[in-house]
C-alpha cells in the first residue's frame, strides 16, 4: 500500500504517508490531518491510538504539506470537497476492502463528513471528528485572521518549516487565503450530514477558537446516523493534544460500540 520510502502514490501525486500495524480484523483508522497539519505535525497520536486501540492506523500528508508533492497556489475554494471527491477515495481503494473509520480533524474533519455524506467506499463503519467545522463563524475568521498577523510578525513561518520543509508557504498560505477569501464566507457542507448513516463521534473543546459548539450541535441535528458528542473542558483546537487521555479513552469506547 505504501513504497518502501514512505510515499503513497495517488493521480501521479507522491503522499507522505505512514501505515502502524495493528491487529487483524480491526478496522484501520484513517486520519486526516488538519488545515496546517501534516504527518509529523499529529505528533505520537497516531502511535497511540493504535496502541489503545489495536486498529491499523494509516496517515498522510495532503499535497502541498510536509513532504508530499507541492501545489501551486492560490488553493481553489473547493479543496476539502476536492480532497473528499478525488483524492480520498483512490487512497481508501489501497486498503483493499477492509473495513475503515475516518478520523479528521478541522479541516480533515470537514473532509470527512463530505466523503461519508457523499459517495462513500464501501467498509465506512464510523466517522472521529476533532474540532469539525461545518460552516463558518465569526470566531473562525476572527482565528484565521490572527493566524495570520502571527505568521507575519511571529516566527511562525520557521516552526511550520520543520514539518513542511518546501511546502511550508503552500501550507500556510494555500489554507489561510482560502479561508480569509471573502467568497468563502459562503462555504457551508452541512447538507451531507442527512446522507451520513454511520455512527459519528464528535469532539471540540469548549476553548476552541476557531468555532463554537453550535457546530457540534448542527451535526448532532442534522446527521443521519447516530452521534456522540464529547466537549472538553481546559480544551482548544486540538483535542487530541490537549486532551490525549479523553480523546483516547473516547475513540476507544467508540470503536468498541461499533
Amino acid at each position: 500500500m505504501i513504497a518502501p520510502d514512505g510515499y503513497l502514490e495517488i493521480a501521479g501525486q507522491s503522499l507522505e504517508a505512514r501505515f502502524i500495524e495493528g491487529s487483524s480484523g480491526r478496522p484501520v483508522l484513517v486520519m486526516l490531518h488538519e488545515g496546517l497539519g501534516s504527518v509529523s505535525l499529529w505528533r505520537d497520536f497516531p502511535d497511540l491510538l493504535a496502541s489503545a486501540t489495536g486498529c491499523p492506523v494509516l496517515v498522510w500528508s495532503r499535497t502541498g504539506y510536509g513532504a508530499s508533492s507541492s501545489i501551486t497556489l492560490p488553493r481553489s475554494l473547493t479543496y476539502m470537497h476536492d480532497e473528499a471527491d478525488e483524492v480520498l477515495p483512490h487512497i481508501i481503494a489501497k486498503l483493499g476492502g477492509r473495513d475503515y473509520v475516518l478520523a479528521g480533524h478541522s479541516d480533515g474533519a470537514s473532509i470527512a463528513i463530505i466523503y461519508a455524506g457523499s459517495r462513500p467506499l464501501p467498509g465506512l463503519t464510523g466517522l472521529v471528528l476533532l474540532a469539525p467545522h461545518v460552516f463558518v463563524e465569526d470566531i473562525s475568521i476572527k482565528g484565521i485572521r490572527a493566524a495570520r498577523e502571527a505568521w507575519n510578525i511571529t516566527d511562525l513561518r520557521t516552526r511550520l518549516e520543520r514539518h513542511h520543509g518546501d511546502n511550508v508557504d503552500n501550507a500556510f498560505l494555500g489554507w489561510n487565503d482560502a479561508w480569509l477569501h471573502p467568497d468563502f464566507r459562503k462555504w457551508d457542507i452541512t447538507e451531507f450530514l442527512p446522507s451520513i448513516s454511520v455512527p459519528v463521534l464528535a469532539v471540540q473543546g469548549r476553548d476552541d477558537d476557531y468555532g463554537t459548539l453550535a457546530q457540534l450541535d448542527m451535526i448532532g441535528q442534522a446527521s443521519g446516523g447516530p452521534v456522540e458528542k464529547l466537549i472538553l473542558d481546559d480544551c482548544g483546537h486540538a483535542p487530541q493534544n490537549d486532551q490525549t487521555a479523553a480523546v483516547l479513552d473516547a475513540i476507544c469506547g467508540f470503536l468498541t460500540e461499533l
